[in-house]
């Protein structure tokens, strides 16, 4: 059969809001981490979101943030079924 997401995490991921603290960015990404499989490139797309959490980094949400968190959000509601050979 595959491994497939799942859909309950689907519906969370559409339902996510925009982060507004450190805290909701690292649950975002731990959940988002977890299906990196599925989505090429993970690590440079996931990067404006990654830096927002190293210490003494200010919070600062700014467009490459916001940019990288739909397009996220977007490859992990939409990302294929992967089955193998």
């Amino acid at each position: 059969e595959g491994i497939a997401v799942d859909p309950a995490k689907v519906e969370a991921v559409l339902r996510w809001s925009t982060p507004e603290s450190v805290t909701e960015i690292r649950s975002f990404l731990g959940l988002a981490g977890y299906y990196r499989r599925f989505i090429e490139g993970f690590s440079k797309l996931a990067m404006p979101l990654t830096q927002l959490t190293r210490k003494n980094q200010p919070f600062v949400w700014d467009k490459t943030c916001e940019e990288s968190f739909q397009e996220l959000k977007k490859r992990l509601t939409s990302a294929p079924v992967l089955v193998l050979p």
